[in-house]
Formats: C-alpha cells, structure tokens, sequence
C-alpha cells in the first residue's frame, strides 16, 4: 500500500468499539486497522454492511455491541422482626375498609373537636386510652366453680368467700359523690362490644348477653381491660311472646326447675361475673312467686342482682331482701329516650342526683350513640368533683339490699 496517511486505530479505541458493556473479553478477537488509500472510499460502503453483518461473528454478543449492562435480581422474604401492616392492625380493623367512626370505635381512640366543625384543617384533641388500670382477679377461678349440667356454674368457696367479692373491681380510694353505670346487651355485636370495652371507662360495668359467640374470650377481653362484667338474664316480659328475649326465657308460668336450668344454662356461657341483670322481665319480676326461687340460688351461689330500672312495680328489693340476695335498683334509665339531647340531659341530671345522694346507679343500653354520649360525657368527670365506681361497689355494700335513696356520701 502507499504511504500511510493515517493512524492506527489504538488498542483501546478498539476496544471501545468491538467490546459490549457487561460482556467478558473473548480469548481471540480479530483486529483490523483503517489504512485510507485511494480505493478506499469505493469500499467504504462495502465494509460498513460487512462490519454490521458480521458484528455478531466480531463480537459475540447478539446485539452487536450495543451497550447494555447485567444486575442480579434477588427477591427476599421480609425480616421477621417486621410486622406486615395486615397484622400490626386491631382486630377489628382487618376485613374490609372502615369507616373512621368505626375505626375509632374499635380502637378506642377518640378524636374530639371542640367547636363541631368537620373541616380539614379544624383542630381536634385525640385522646388515647390511659393504659395503666386496675387489675381485676384471674377468671374462672377454681375455688368458686362447680360442674352443671351445661358447664361450669358459680358457686360460694370455702370461707364464704364469693364470686361477687372475688370478681369484683378492686375498690379506689377517693371521696365525694359517685355514680355507677351498668351497660347492658354487650356480647352481641362485635363492633358494639369492642367499642364499648375500648372506649367506655374501666369503672363502667359491663353486661353481656347469653346469646353472644365466643363470649369467653369477650368477658376476658373486657376483664383485662378493667370491666367488671354481669350476666344478662332473659326474662318474661307482659306482652312475651310478641316481645321475645330468646330461647331460654325465664317465665312466670314456668316450673321453678325449669326456671333454675334455664338459669343455669346462661351463667355456663362465662365466667367472671359478679352477678346477673335483668333482659327485659317486666312480668316475671313482678310476680313474686316465680321471682323467688330464681333469686334465691343467685344468693346460694354469692351472687348480686340489679334490677334495670326500666320496669316499674317490680318485685326484686321484697325478694331479695327475704332471699338475702344482694341487690340495686337503677334510678335512672340513660337512653331510655335515644336522643343525643335526651341522653345528655340524663346524664346532667344523674350527676344532680349524685350530689344530692352520693351514690346513684344509672343503667343504659350498649347502643353506638349510647356509647358515644357516655364516652364524651365522662371524659371530664373527675374534674367537676364525681367518681365512677363500678357496680359491685353498690352491691358489696353491708345491709346487702342497696337502698340508694338514702345513700350516704
């Protein structure tokens, strides 16, 4: 050839242009060399499609070199120690999407804005449960239960030693007027029941119904969360059966063995109680006859009872007082008008009640609105100079039937 006119195309400009990104070195790799001459420009075109057409045999690579890069990609099962959102969330959140009421009432967690408004950016007090609380005493315990027919019964220990004392919410020091609140038909829906246990007072005393799923695991749940807790009793209403408190309904035409295992068949359902309430029951408990027998083995068993408030004319203070049963009577029916303004005016008059009395028994219905009133109206309680107490502080009192019209401070 002539006289060179050019360079030679350098080791490393080679390889800029033959070696793909990412691919390893070949063991022999042709090199050639750009020796412009005076054919050269005719062979140019010629020796670009031969370099396209032979850039897989040049380089081995099937993209002719065209830069590319590898990464492996590994997929890892998550730490242990992190819990899926799934499973860091309260019970009653899983399952389908929640409104924030209902979010708020299963956790327990208020949201409180003071001047009403609903707006983004309105303030709002959050408020979180205390979580240090009294401790209630292990249920079922052992000393205070014997077998029945359909499962374990309560029953008086060794020593006299009752379930209404064992059971009960330990005592708090404190001076002043009190009030006690029994809300009634918890066990029944689970919203309703987590809501009320999360967002109620631990001092307010919880009922739960016989007819409730998994009730075990709700009267411990309330329990460890500082309820005390009672048994609903269904009994017979006046216009029974049309009003109807389930299957096994204590009735006033019944045979007391009948009564008594019906009776039995609902204190099996949990353990824990400190004693029953009434579920509906106009009828029965105002015929003393059928009465008796019923409350005289709740007495045998170191049971309470506490009579609702919302049947006038019943028979239980005579009846308990001849049974020596322990025993209350609410005074006041909170949502017996279920009315935001209804209720509240209640709860104001309840508190009236409390200074002139105190100590005053009031009894409601677990219903959401119900739940909600009492919840915000307890809030500041203390504050203005009330304590709640539970219902057992009623109950345990010396004389055994309570007789709170002429309570002492």
């Amino acid at each position: 050839m002539g006289q060179q006119a050019g360079r030679r195309v350098s080791d490393a400009a080679d390889d800029i242009l033959t070696k793909p990104l990412g691919v390893a070195d070949k063991a022999a790799r042709p090199r050639f060399a750009l020796r412009p001459s005076a054919g050269a420009a005719a062979g140019v075109g010629a020796l670009v499609v031969a370099l396209l057409a032979g850039g897989i045999a040049l380089t081995g690579d099937p993209r002719g070199g065209e830069p590319r890069a590898q990464a492996l990609i590994e997929i890892r099962e998550a730490p242990a120690s992190v819990p899926r959102i799934a499973d860091a969330a309260p019970p009653a959140a899983k399952g389908p999407a929640q409104s924030a009421s209902e979010v708020e009432q299963a956790s327990g967690v208020s949201v409180f804005r003071p001047d009403g408004s609903t707006a983004p950016d309105a303030p709002v007090i959050i408020r979180v449960p205390n979580a240090a609380q009294v401790k209630l005493a292990p249920a079922p315990d052992a000393r205070l239960t014997e077998r029945g027919r359909h499962g374990p019964l309560p029953r008086i220990g060794e020593g006299r030693l009752r379930p209404l004392d064992v059971y009960a919410r330990p005592d708090e020091p404190g001076t002043g007027p009190r009030i006690a609140v029994l809300v009634s038909g918890l066990g029944i829906g689970e919203m309703a029941t987590l809501g009320a246990i999360a967002r109620l007072p631990a001092a307010v005393s919880l009922a739960l119904s016989p007819y409730g799923t998994d009730l075990e695991k709700t009267a411990t749940r309330a329990r460890e969360a500082g309820h005390e807790i009672l048994l609903q009793l269904p009994m017979e209403p006046f216009d029974y059966p049309d009003s109807d408190p389930g299957p096994q309904t204590l009735l006033a035409s019944a045979r007391p063995g009948e009564n008594l295992d019906r009776a039995a068949w609902a204190m099996s359902r949990f353990p824990g109680f400190v004693g029953a309430v009434n579920f509906m029951g106009a009828k029965l408990m105002s015929e003393a006859g059928a009465l008796e027998p019923v409350l005289k083995d709740l007495s045998a068993r170191g049971l309470g009872f506490v009579d609702d408030g919302a049947a006038p004319g019943t028979q239980v203070a005579t009846v308990a007082a001849k049974t020596k049963l322990p025993s209350a009577r609410a005074e006041i029916v909170i949502d017996a008008v279920a009315r935001p303004d209804a209720i509240d005016a209640e709860l104001a008059r309840l508190e009236t009640l409390a200074r002139q009395k105190g100590l005053v028994l009031a009894s409601s219905s677990a219903s959401p609105l119900t739940i909600e009133r009492l919840s915000r109206w307890s809030r500041d309680l203390e504050a203005r100079g009330i304590r709640l107490v539970p219902v057992s502080a009623i109950l345990r009192r010396p004389g055994g039937v309570s007789k709170l019209s002429s309570a002492a401070p």
